[in-house]
This record gives C-alpha cells, structure tokens and sequence, in this order.
C-alpha cells in the first residue's frame, strides 16, 4: 500500500500532519567506527515489495549489483514480495521469528511504532545523520520518539488515475474537483457503457482508501491530527465518512464483482481494467504508475491515455478541501542486522540512487535533487499537487498503527458487501485502539 517527492509549503505540512508518532525509544543508536564497516563478509537478505515483472524490479537488482561492487564484501539476497502478502503476513512473521530479513519495506507512522515498542528495529540516528539532513522533514514520518528507525526514498500524494480519451468520448470536459462533478463523471461514462470505477475490494485496502478520503473530506486537520496520535474517534465527522461513503456506493460506480476483484496483480484486476482500457478511473498512489506498466497489454496506449487528477472536494464539508490523503516508502533495519544494513539503506537514499529511482516512472523520490528526473506527465501533476496541498494526512491504516488499522479496513470492507454499517466501521475502531 503507499510516495513521493514533494516541495515547498507542501512537505512542511506534511510532517506537521501527517501522523506524529510516539512511542519508547529502543536499540543502540550510536554509529560504528567507520573502520568496522566493510571488514567482514557480510549478506544482507532484503525483501521489497517491487514483486511484478517491471523497471523498479529490475532497477532495484541493479543497486544491489552497484552496492556489492562498490563494497566486495557485502552480498545482497534479495525477495520480491507483493505487498499485502509482505506487510500483512510474511514480515510481522518474520519479525516475530529469530531470522527476520536485516533490510525491508517500512510504511513508517503507528506500525513502525509498534515495531519500535516490540524491539524490532535497529535505530539509525547516529549513522545516518547526513541523510536524515538532506532527506528533510519528510523523514519524520519514520521517526518514533525523535529517533529514527527508518528512511524514505517515495512520497506522494493520492489521486485519481483515468483515461482521458474516455473522458473526451463521454463529453466530460475536465476532471471533476467536486464530488458532484464526480458523480455527473460517472453518469456520462455509464451512458456511453464504460464502467467508471475500477476497484479491488478483495485486497481491502483499495476499498478501505475510499473511506480514508470521505474522512479527510469530512473531518478537520485538528481531529485527524488528535486521532493520529491518541487514537480517539469521538468526532461525529467519522460516522459521516461512512454515511458519505455509503451514498456514494449507492450510485454504482464500481464494476461488477468489485468485492472480489484483486488490486494490482494482473490483467482481471483493478489495476487491470484501467490499464487496458476496460475502466475509466481507479483510486490509487503515485506507484501506480509503474503498477500499471506492468499489466498493461499495451504500454504505448497506456501513456496516450493515462491521466491524474486530485481527490475532489465535497462542498460544505468540515475538512480542508486542498487536503490530500499521502504517504511513502521507505526501508528499515532489523535490530540485529549488521551495520553495513543501515549504509545500504543510506544508498538506496542517495542522490544517484534517487535519481535512477524517479527515472524508472514508478514513484516519487524525497531527494529534491531527483526530482529532475520524473518526466512522467501524471507523475509530474501529482508532484505538484503535493506541493500545493494544504495538509497531507498519512495513509490512516498506517498512521493508527495495525491494530486499529486492520480492524478499520475490515469494517469498511464489510459495508461495501453491504455487511456493515457507518456506525459499525468507527464502532470497530474504539474496540480495537483499547487493546
């Protein structure tokens, strides 16, 4: 699930915003003498998410080659894992385990401090000063307790993927900035016999991120700050998410059988029928640019098409309208990983590193100085409506931690197969932030 490169006003924001995280400090942060680095062979077993055929998979085996070349004495073993599978089941195992991977995807927010409070991760305050320098305020985010257990390489915002020659052909003359326009969007693609929305509600999260957005719509800066960080889901604005998010459901967006429709991971998904030209519009992150790459039948097509546009407003709601729902990637050291794990991680952050990054097309770096490099047109529109965001809130499974996340997804989930209600999603919340 998850950024990108962001400037200005934008990025200052986002850390004052975006999730805030406590928690107890753990691990040894003083850095080693640089004459211990490199002395000794050293493996580093790293799992990413980059699990599909595409540049990012193939970018990332070529900075393992790069690093084991500048230093012999570091091999890399790298495991490709689809994200769900990674951050929901393999990685929370392996954490739990006496082998878990030295280097792997980190989301940062509540479920890097709960890994933190665990005892899990390895603290690279004092290694990685420099970059934690240039990285900016962005590298807050993996910071628990003014430590930091982790680095960013991706941030950006989240917005709406689409086809433009389907919006053309349906007479809709821009993209909408309301849900009302919205709405009218999706009445002209189902006369033309489009289906408007892709969605893949049988990974949850996709479903789930619809809910997030109807929250930042309808709650201020001031409560999702407050929920962030104490966990307390009182404000009346969360019932009315799912209230707005039910109506919404009601106009039939979504294609047929969207409850068991993967996200990402073929032709039949979500990811799929929009990049094919079998949808019109799907919900999603700065990364799926490069997701789409790799299912569509037709990448040539697929770059006339594509498209990117803002989450729309909703007129006369409590939460701030240039509000945008964000987050990043970023990698992160099992405590009992060697030093040489937290100096790989300072490379994938490093400014060559970060520049070929943002010239595969599949993210956002957090170095200002890559941002030369993304020449993608929909990527381009989404590092600058970072930039002009008012306030990025974090990713709300991430920044409430797992616990309260997962229960959140579920309940959200269960209203769009019209098991649950608005009342039963915050219901399941509370229950889950008191254990």
């Amino acid at each position: 699930m998850a950024m990108k490169h962001r400037a200005g006003a934008g990025l200052a924001l986002f850390l004052t915003t975006a999730l805030l995280v406590a928690g107890c400090n753990g691990g040894d942060s003083e850095a080693p003498a640089e004459s211990e680095l490199y002395k000794n062979p050293v493996t580093l077993t790293w799992w990413h998410n980059a699990s599909q055929e595409g540049p990012l998979k193939t970018y990332w085996e070529k900075v393992a080659k790069d690093f084991t070349a500048l230093h012999p004495t570091v091999k890399v073993q790298i495991e490709a894992i689809e994200t769900n599978q990674l951050q929901r089941t393999r990685l929370p195992a392996a954490l739990l385990s006496n082998d878990p991977p030295d280097v792997f995807q980190a989301w940062g927010g509540g479920e890097m401090r709960e890994q933190v409070e665990a005892d899990y991760l390895k603290n690279l305050t004092e290694q990685a000063k420099t970059e934690i320098a240039d990285i900016g305020s962005a590298a807050e985010i993996w910071q628990v307790n003014g430590e930091q257990y982790g680095l960013p390489y991706r941030m950006g915002i989240e917005g709406v993927w689409y086809n433009k020659e389907m919006f053309a052909r349906a007479g809709i003359a821009a993209p909408p900035t309301t849900f009302d326009e919205l709405n009218d969007a999706v009445t002209k693609l189902k006369a033309i016999n489009v289906i408007p929305i892709a969605l893949g509600a049988g990974d949850k999260w996709p479903a789930a991120h619809w809910w997030y957005n109807f929250a930042l719509r309808a709650c201020s800066v001031d409560t999702l700050k407050k929920a962030s960080t104490e966990l307390v889901f009182d404000d009346p604005c969360f019932v009315k998410a799912g209230q707005d998010l039910k109506t919404f459901i009601g106009t039939n967006p979504f294609q047929p059988n969207y409850i068991a429709t993967p996200g990402q991971n073929d032709a039949t998904s979500a990811n799929g029928l929009l990049a094919n030209g079998k949808a019109a519009m799907e919900l999603m992150g700065d990364w799926n640019r490069g997701t789409l790459d790799t299912v569509a039948e037709d990448r040539a097509a697929l770059g006339k098409f594509l498209g990117w546009f803002p989450v729309p407003a909703i007129s006369g709601s409590a939460g701030d309208p240039k509000a945008a729902l964000g987050g990043g990637d970023g990698f992160a050291c099992a405590k009992q990983a060697p030093a040489e794990c937290v100096e790989f991680i300072k490379y994938l952050v490093s400014p060559e590193v970060q520049k070929g990054y943002a010239e595969t097309g599949t993210g956002l770096p957090v170095s200002k100085a890559a941002g030369a490099g993304v020449t993608d047109p929909s990527l381009k529109a989404i590092l600058d409506a970072t930039a002009n965001a008012t306030y990025v809130q974090l990713w709300l499974d991430t920044a409430f931690g797992s616990t309260v996340g997962n229960a959140m997804n579920d309940a959200v989930v269960a209203m769009f197969a019209s098991n649950g209600t608005a009342e039963q999603v915050v219901t399941a919340m509370k229950a889950a932030a008191k254990k």
